[in-house]
């Protein structure tokens, strides 16, 4: 019998969000980890809940990835991609 599919929209009680938040976040960072073991590539996963609490995933270590990213885009291309997420 296969899955049902969700309405991809917000959760409106608290705790069934946190829930949620909390089994997805796992899923993503065991993806980024297969991922990362898999490809043999490097992964840096950031995220952020609704109280502003940090969770983050390295396959390496996270101040070398992000050093890497930023030495491959300049600031202005780097600040066009997060107003590109934010909007």
């Amino acid at each position: 019998m296969g899955r049902k599919k969700i309405q991809i929209a917000r959760i409106m009680d608290e705790r069934n969000r946190q829930v949620t938040f909390t089994k997805r976040k796992f899923g993503l960072m065991k993806k980024a980890y297969e991922l990362s073991v898999l490809c043999d590539c490097e992964i840096a996963l950031i995220i952020f809940n609704s109280t502003n609490k940090l969770f983050q995933y390295a396959s390496t270590d996270m101040d070398k990835v992000l050093l890497k990213y930023t030495e491959n885009f300049p600031s202005q291309q780097l600040s066009f991609f997060v107003s590109l997420i934010l909007s």
